[in-house]
This record gives structure tokens, sequence and C-alpha cells, in this order.
């Protein structure tokens, strides 16, 4: 498996990904890559602009955590590998935020895995979300927010 974990804004691209998960000693038994591709949404899920995102991570401990998860995921029928990068920084609209990669022998063997992969770094990776808005009235503001309160207005909004 090529590394793993957050990498500073800039240290790692898309053409990189792609280099690495061919690199796996098992790309030979792979038929389908599968990528998801995060990137800085321009509004809030309340409608406000988004001027600027900034990443922060435990680091040691995200890299532990996305290592467990692309390890765990490996173990799924039919695929060859996982990776999830994360970046850390100050990012535009956007900006490449995280790269998930899944290969595996079929397309079938990919594209869960590639959605629990994702759903997975969501929930349990320790990296914090700062959005830098401006308001309906033009107002600007800053603030840390929480998948978990991101989840709490995404069922409130419905």
């Amino acid at each position: 498996m090529g590394y793993v974990g957050i990498h500073k804004k800039g240290e790692f691209n898309l053409s990189d990904l792609l280099k690495s998960i061919k690199e796996s000693p098992d790309f030979h038994r792979a038929g389908a890559i599968a990528t998801f591709v995060g990137v800085v949404r321009g509004e809030t899920l309340n409608g406000e602009n988004v001027e600027e995102l900034e990443l922060e991570a435990y680091e040691e401990q995200a890299n532990k955590v996305l290592g467990e998860i692309c390890e765990d995921l490996k173990k799924s029928e039919g695929v060859v590998d996982v990776e999830i990068h994360h970046f850390v920084g100050k990012f535009s609209v956007g900006e490449d935020l995280v790269y998930v990669v899944v290969s595996g022998a079929h397309r079938e063997n990919v594209f869960g895995v590639l959605r629990e992969a994702v759903e997975r770094y969501k929930s349990e990776a320790p990296v914090y979300k700062k959005e830098y808005i401006v308001d309906e009235t033009g107002t600007k503001e800053a603030y840390w927010v929480s998948e978990q309160e991101a989840q709490k207005k995404r069922r409130k909004n419905k």
C-alpha cells in the first residue's frame, strides 16, 4: 500500500494517487480503480457563501485511523488496495481536500467499498474543518464545524 494519511496542501496530487495505487505489489490482480475527490464546496449546508476552509488534524492519530480503515477494507471480497489521502491547510472553493481510491478485481468490487471508505474517514478520522463564510447580510464569520453538527443541520433542514 502506498503512503496513506495526512498531507500538507500541495504535497500530493491526483496523478500521485494513481501512481501510488498502481505501484501496489498486488495491482496485477486489479481490473478497476474507483476514486473519490472531495473538494471545497462554495456554500454551507445553510446556503451561506464559503470563502475558504481551513483543515487541521491530530496527525498521528489521523494517520493511524486512516491506515486502519484502509487495512480493514482491503479485506473486502475482490479488493486489491484502498488508500485515503487527506489534506490540511487553507483551501479555496474548488480545491481538493481528500482523495480516496479503491482498486479491485472488478468494478462491482470497488464502488461499495469506496463509499464505505468515505463514510468511515468522515466519521472516524480526527480531521477538523473551519469554515470562513459570508452570510446573507454580508457579515463575515469563521467557525469550526464538526461532522456531528453538520449531520444535525442536514437532518434539521430536510
